[in-house]
């Protein structure tokens, strides 16, 4: 499954480098995962990187 990061998303840029997939990048008011290349991190980490670094609780959800 996939992640979104949704309006919430303040632009600190934190999710982008941890993406082992390179599946984040810079929108115009958001960051924006590539639903099609996001593995949720399987094969790489325990947990969904992105979501771990966020510090906006709820920012990032799966889809």
């Amino acid at each position: 499954m996939a992640h979104r990061i949704t309006d919430t998303c303040t632009y600190c840029g934190a999710c982008e480098p941890e993406c082992p997939v390179n599946a984040i990048t810079p929108g115009e008011d958001i960051y924006v995962v590539d639903e099609a290349v996001c593995t949720d991190c399987k094969g790489y980490y325990d947990e969904a990187a992105c979501v771990a670094v966020c510090p906006v609780d709820g920012c990032i959800i799966m889809v």
